[in-house]
């Protein structure tokens, strides 16, 4: 009997379970920019497949964009995903760094200088490891803002990003080869800027507002005029975050408001509601699209947490009340109100059922009660 051999058509775009999961994940988490996450994914499933580099980090990022646009966010998120907590990663606060003989501190004095055994590196095998699972062996190392620092450190990573080693003074080497590398700038940033800016005298078709193909073109060609190319060519991904819109934002402040909601409820059963009115008043004060979202995180802590903490602090609220946050009608902030069961006792068997409905009673509640 005659074998054939036929060939079938394969689907180079089907993920693997797990890398199913990771762009689901970050989807969840990471609003409006769906071009970032589908790289990082690309990458991630790349090396669960074993074909990344051994001889250099598994991957390195340049995440370009606005600020607020969830660029430090992106790394968080992956680090949730991973391994379960947010801040299971090594952050480098760039902007720390603009002096030179501040890098010691990433990698330690040699011997000799003063103070050289009270500075341990940050970067050292150990923190390096720290997080690493049998599940997932990666480290995720974040230059948070990479422009704000000293040449000494672009010049640092030149050899981490190429051979995936570092050298301490100690004269130890550091193994980075199961390192992803996430470097943040803002950039060109104001060039998004000009996609929301009004118009200024006459318009005509071709003085219209750029488009974002032209600004992202922009962008790039603003990190060649700071970065060297020999550090930029050893970038493997440059992700450009898109800025947010309306939809975004409303998307970002519901998943804020859950974490809220997480936090109160681990201290006490307390369910939190927020009414059309309250949401719109905390986008309008808490996001722009030149700042993006981020200001909505300290907006929340400021007017809503720190509010519930009083709440619960003066016994205002207890176990199974609903909290309702509310806009005054001027604008002027936000109104609480609660809304609690009574157990109604009954006095005799022909006062009938107790409708638990009827039985509830809402009240307004004051964040700032008058001392007595």
């Amino acid at each position: 009997m005659a074998r054939t051999n036929r060939w079938r058509e394969l689907d180079p775009q089907k993920l693997s379970p797990e890398a199913r999961r990771l762009k689901d994940g970050l989807l969840a988490r990471v609003v409006g920019q769906a071009g970032a996450v589908e790289s990082l994914t690309t990458i991630h499933q790349i090396w669960r497949s074993g074909l990344s580099d051994p001889n250099r980090p598994i991957a390195s990022f340049l995440l370009l964009g606005p600020t607020g646009t969830g660029k430090t966010r992106m790394v968080e998120a992956l680090a949730e995903i991973l391994f379960g907590e947010r801040r299971a990663l090594l952050k480098v606060d760039c902007a720390e760094f603009s002096h030179s003989h501040e890098i010691a501190r990433l990698i330690g004095s040699p011997p000799g200088y003063l103070g050289h055994r009270d500075t341990p590196p940050y970067l050292s095998q150990e923190n390096v490891d720290r997080h690493q699972t049998r599940e997932n062996p990666v480290t995720l190392l974040l230059f948070d803002e990479i422009e704000k620092a000293n040449d000494a450190l672009w010049m640092l990573l030149l050899g981490v990003l190429d051979k995936g080693t570092l050298t301490l003074g100690t004269n130890e080497s550091v193994d980075l080869t199961r390192c992803m590398i996430f470097m943040t700038s803002n950039v060109g940033a104001d060039h998004f800027d000009k996609l929301h800016d009004p118009p200024l005298g006459f318009r005509t078709v071709e003085t219209g507002p750029p488009d974002m193909t032209t600004v992202q073109e922009t962008v790039i060609e603003a990190t060649r005029r700071i970065f060297s190319p020999e550090f930029l060519n050893r970038i493997d991904r440059r992700i450009i975050f898109n800025s947010l819109g309306d939809a975004e934002f409303k998307r970002i402040l519901d998943l804020e408001l859950g974490y809220v909601r997480g936090r109160v409820r681990k201290r006490l059963d307390v369910d939190l509601r927020c009414t059309p009115a309250a949401r719109r008043y905390l986008l309008e004060k808490g996001t722009n699209p030149r700042y993006g979202a981020r200001p909505l995180r300290g907006l929340l802590e400021s007017e809503v947490l720190f509010a519930v903490a009083n709440l619960i602090g003066s016994g205002q609220v207890r176990e199974t009340d609903a909290i309702q946050i509310d806009a005054r009608r001027d604008g002027s902030g936000l109104v609480f109100r609660s809304q609690r069961e009574s157990f109604v006792a009954v006095a005799s068997a022909s006062s009938g059922p107790v409708d638990p409905a009827a039985a509830r009673g809402s009240r307004e509640l004051s964040p700032t009660p008058a001392s007595s």
